[in-house]
């Protein structure tokens, strides 16, 4: 993919198609078995990488797994997960989510939870079909790549924000490679069993996974779509 050239079609039709990759993604927690091919994930990074980055840092990583290494990982981590005296020994890298939760972003998490146990008939206090299915993170939802990014240590904040834009331009391309996506806080928990399944050098620290592959739309957690607030609920015009 280069830079340069002509757009490959009118303004509006442009207009419309970005906008529907953008509209359209969500996260996707049920796929197809169907396999991505290596040269379609290498074209949907060959464009990821154009993201914005300050000062051109570039400063993602990503270990992408499938096949048999897959397999392997996805058993490690559910081996441990499974036996709580194991799965309490690991802990994120990094906080991701606040330490002390408030209004409106507790209510927003709440309500994306109990949104998706309800379609999954899933009664509050059922720990137990909690975790199987908080578990089906570890297997990628069943597609059949997951992707992880890591960032060199030395690096700061400002990284996480190329990473996360670089991380949305892949989700959206593979919107238009007919794919989608779920990206994954949960693999955080796992990140020493990640580093020594893949080899990851001691440098790299892990940010966030994500799945990748064909979505099962028979599936009825994927008919959950949440929902968004309004622009002017978060955007002030400042004109004088």
């Amino acid at each position: 993919m280069e830079r340069e050239g002509p757009p490959p079609m009118n303004d509006e039709s442009l207009r419309e198609a970005i906008e529907w990759a953008i509209a359209t993604r969500r996260s996707i927690r049920a796929f197809l078995p169907t396999e991505v091919s290596r040269a379609t994930i290498e074209e949907i990074l060959d464009v990821a990488r154009f993201a914005a980055t300050g000062v051109n840092l570039q400063p993602w990583n990503v270990h992408v797994v499938t096949g048999a290494a897959r397999t392997r990982l996805c058993a490690a981590i559910h081996a441990v997960d499974d036996t709580p005296r194991l799965a309490a020994q690991h802990s994120d890298e990094w906080e991701y989510y606040p330490t002390q939760w408030i209004s409106p972003y507790i209510d927003r998490r709440r309500e994306v939870g109990w949104n998706l146990y309800g379609l999954l008939g899933i009664e509050k206090g059922d720990k137990e079909r909690m975790h199987t299915q908080h578990g089906r993170n570890y297997s990628f939802f069943d597609a059949p790549v997951g992707l992880f990014f890591t960032v060199n240590r030395v690096m700061q904040q400002g990284s996480l924000l190329d990473i996360g834009m670089f991380m949305q331009n892949v989700m959206i391309v593979a919107r238009a490679h007919g794919l989608d996506t779920c990206p994954q806080a949960a693999f955080m928990k796992y990140h020493k069993i990640i580093r020594a399944e893949l080899d990851v050098p001691s440098e790299e620290m892990f940010v966030v996974g994500m799945s990748l592959g064909y979505a099962d739309n028979e599936r009825i957690e994927n008919t959950l779509i949440t929902r968004r607030e309004g622009v002017a609920s978060f955007t002030k015009f400042h004109g004088k």
